[in-house]
């Protein structure tokens, strides 16, 4: 069942009931402002870290779900009603939602009126723009009520929701005129406000919660929209709101619009006040006089849309599947860009007021993101390495405000290292900038310990040399991509954390998956050691992988596929020895992309063992037999009922690591088949069991252990949309940068008969026409450059602004 479709033409996905599965979002802003916004103007605004500088409350865990946002009430008469519904529900006589590449559209009509709510954040500035066009389209004039609605947060949204013995009392706001000024504790710590303007003179206006909904009222029945005018109410603590109200009078076929805005100020400390008690509001006006007018924000909207033009044109892909071009084209890159901002750390699922950014998190999502904006990924990645440690260990989160460790977790997670070398090497391969490695990075934020990031990278690589269990597989510490196989663990008790409770680090309990991680980017490290002439370094190096990956074939080999782990007590996990969790689907995904087991047929039999055991209709499930008890020794996995999450759910993080180890092998007809299980454009058609968005990754999807298969959790922000960006544009469509230059090399279904990319790289745009007329899954029989055959698949180093032509045959 659909609850919208897909518009290519003008990248959106369209909603047409208001009553999806869930609340189906988008993000507003690429910079340092971001709004998420639902399909019925749901939602919260922040500045750069989710938890720290929140602007607008939003209530998780509530019932009726997606409450609090930015919300348009109409009153017509009796009726009162919002353009996207929610919160007061009252049944539109028609409603769409067009959720758009940086903007969303909601649109509804009741009782002959027509209101249109237009969301977007302007690049370049630190605010959210909500437009309202309001058109009389009956045969009588209409008098309408006009209210425009945010909950402002205490700006640390953890304190905001827990601290109220104290928040209850610290509110304030000004107004000046059109404009409410929202400065609690702007007297004290902070230098900076948030501004909630309209564009034009206002008939009324509330800053406090309980005048505008009522003490015991709420956003879907608001007592000052039912009396038709707000109250003039000035917050002095309890709980400080922005509402603003207009009255109109419409003539049959008259339209009037409106801007409503949101933004954030920072005065510097000694431009704090212009008069005792009296903020700075030089900005906020200059702000505001930036989009006075339609045309001004037209303006804004046209140059949000040439931004994402020129971001999506770096990567285009034409072939005979509507689905995998809309994907690849839009929706995929799309995510990966808002994947990369928010890390996991603001979402409808991730609440923004913990996790932060994730250092392996942050690293995976620069294989999806490199190409868009390699400035921003070089950016990122001395961000990251600087919250690393000196002996190669690193915080597992860190904060995007501050840009430093997350304490909360701390350190122990021992793929994390391994993931700055794949992070960075992907970055060289995308844009050949080996001065990066000469840069000075910090350890843990201290610039006393400064060294290059090369000097990083090597501490990464020889942590895990130095991390070595008995059987001469890496250590998994806390845990490694699977936080929750907390092998070190051994929690008992409500409370406490499945990550840190016990001794968290052993000498003993050994990860097949990081073993297959190291040689995998174990490879990469030698050879940015090959191009830099460390010559004996990078071969010291193989010596270290070569160790691992025999470990890996011997004490990692359980017969028919890759074992998972050895626990504290040195006994297998993820073995046919094991009564439950026989098998998981990371080590098999890792190592064969590694290439271990390749030669001597292990690999095959492992993915063999994937699809007979661990493939569903849906998806790969993450291990097969389910946990049905908990199990002290493994920790959290074990804790959540079968088939949900890492108890056997659908990981979509790790499908495409099963895709492009079939790619590695040559299987595309198998790779493509893994794809598209994910894939939600391929999926549109069962969003009443999905749930979640049509047009992104999730998380989670319920195994086929779980009652619920087949729903999914989660969505947004997900490593899954790096990893099947990097799977169908470099393993699959077979565009793979590297350190020399472009290769081509795909590994399609044996039904696709040819495609055309479209690819930008260090400057140069390639134009590559792949010819399968021969029905081949994978193979290379001849390829021409400006129609100039040349010797294998590495296409030259075009020069930076050229353009050039290649044709490959596939056979």
């Amino acid at each position: 069942m659909k609850f919208g479709y897909f518009d290519d033409q003008n990248k959106e996905y369209v909603i047409t009931t208001p009553q999806t599965p869930l609340p189906w979002i988008n993000y507003l802003g690429s910079e340092d402002f971001f709004s998420l916004v639902s399909n019925t103007a749901g939602g919260y605004s922040f500045y750069r870290d989710a938890r720290m500088r929140r602007l607008t409350r939003y209530r998780y865990n509530n019932s009726p779900l997606d409450m609090d946002g930015h919300r348009i009430y109409i009153k017509d008469g009796e009726t009162v009603w919002n353009p996207g519904w929610q919160p007061t529900k009252t049944p539109l006589d028609s409603y769409s939602c067009r959720h758009g590449l940086g903007y969303t559209i909601l649109e509804g009509k009741k009782d002959g009126v027509t209101a249109r709510q237009e969301l977007f954040v302007p690049k370049g500035d630190a605010c959210e723009l909500d437009r309202v066009t309001v058109c009389n389209g009956s045969t009588v004039v209409k008098e309408l009520d006009l209210f425009s609605y945010v909950e402002f947060c205490l700006w640390d949204a953890v304190d905001d929701g827990s601290n109220f013995q104290r928040n209850y009392s610290t509110g304030e706001v000004e107004v000046e005129g059109s404009v409410i000024y929202h400065k609690t504790e702007y007297r004290e710590r902070r230098n900076h406000y948030a501004v909630f303007w309209a564009n034009c003179p206002v008939d009324s206006f509330d800053t406090t919660r309980d005048a505008f909904c009522g003490v015991y009222g709420g956003p879907a029945d608001p007592q000052a929209v039912r009396a038709g005018h707000c109250s003039g109410s000035i917050a002095h603590g309890w709980a400080p709101v922005g509402a603003l109200h207009i009255h109109l009078t419409l003539a049959p076929g008259e339209s009037h619009s409106i801007l409503f805005g949101l933004g954030y100020i920072e005065n510097p400390q000694q431009e704090k006040f212009i008069a005792p008690g009296v903020i700075n509001k030089t900005r906020a006006h200059a702000m505001m006089e930036r989009y006075a007018t339609d045309a001004q924000v037209d303006a804004a909207r046209a140059a949000l849309r040439t931004h994402w033009e020129q971001l999506l044109s770096t990567y285009h892909l034409e072939s005979g599947e509507e689905k995998l071009n809309r994907m690849v084209n839009i929706w995929h890159q799309y995510q990966c860009m808002v994947t990369f901002n928010m890390s996991r750390s603001a979402s409808y699922y991730e609440s923004g007021t913990g996790r932060g950014m994730g250092f392996r998190d942050s690293c995976q999502d620069l294989l999806g993101f490199v190409h868009i904006i390699p400035s921003r990924a070089r950016e990122r990645i001395l961000d990251i390495a600087a919250t690393q440690f000196e002996d190669g260990s690193a915080y597992h989160q860190y904060q995007p405000l501050t840009k430093k460790g997350n304490r909360d977790i701390g350190t122990g997670f021992n793929d994390d290292p391994l993931w700055l070398i794949a992070g960075t090497a992907a970055y060289l391969r995308e844009t050949g900038d080996w001065s990066i490695l000469e840069e000075q990075v910090p350890f843990d934020n201290d610039a006393t310990k400064a060294q290059t990031l090369m000097e990083h990278l090597r501490r990464s690589f020889n942590f895990t040399c130095t991390h070595l269990g008995p059987h001469g597989l890496p250590l998994i510490g806390r845990a490694d991509w699977n936080d929750c196989l907390n092998l070190n663990c051994f929690s008992e008790h409500p409370g406490e954390s499945f990550q840190i409770t016990g001794p968290s680090e052993g000498p003993v309990a050994e990860s097949v998956f990081i073993a297959g991680m190291f040689v995998k980017y174990g490879h990469e490290y030698a050879q940015l050691c090959d191009h830099l002439n460390l010559t004996e370094e990078a071969a010291a190096a193989r010596k270290h992988i070569d160790a691992v990956e025999q470990a890996t074939l011997t004490a990692g080999w359980d017969g028919a596929w890759f074992r998972r782990a050895y626990d504290a007590f040195g006994k297998p996990v993820g073995s046919k020895e094991c009564t439950e969790g026989q098998i998981f689907i990371e080590p098999q995904g890792m190592c064969v992309m590694a290439g271990i087991g390749k030669e001597s047929g292990q690999a095959a039999q492992a993915l063999a063992s994937v699809e007979e055991r661990l493939d569903t209709k849906y998806g790969v499930v993450l291990l097969q037999p389910a946990y049905t008890s908990y199990q002290l020794n493994l920790g959290e996995i074990s804790s959540y009922p079968p088939g949900y999450k890492e108890n056997a759910g659908i990981f979509c993080h790790n499908n495409p690591w099963i895709s492009c180890a079939e790619a590695t092998l040559g299987h595309g007809d198998r790779a493509f088949a893994v794809y598209r299980k994910t894939c939600p454009a391929y999926i549109e058609d069962i969003s009443e069991i999905h749930r979640t968005e049509p047009y992104v990754y999730s998380q989670m999807v319920a195994g086929k252990d779980a009652p619920t298969f087949g729903e999914a959790k989660n969505s947004w922000l997900t490593g899954t949309a790096a990893w099947t960006f990097f799977n169908i544009s470099q393993y699959i469509l077979g565009i793979q940068p590297t350190l020399d230059g472009l290769k081509v090399d795909p590994c399609i279904p044996h039904t696709l008969s040819g495609f055309t990319v479209t690819r930008r790289f260090r400057g140069a745009v390639y134009h590559i026409t792949v010819d399968n007329a021969a029905g081949v899954q994978h193979g290379i029989k001849a390829v021409t450059v400006d129609g100039k055959a040349i010797s294998g698949n590495v296409l030259p180093l075009a020069a930076a602004g050229t353009e050039v032509t290649v044709q490959v045959t596939m056979g």
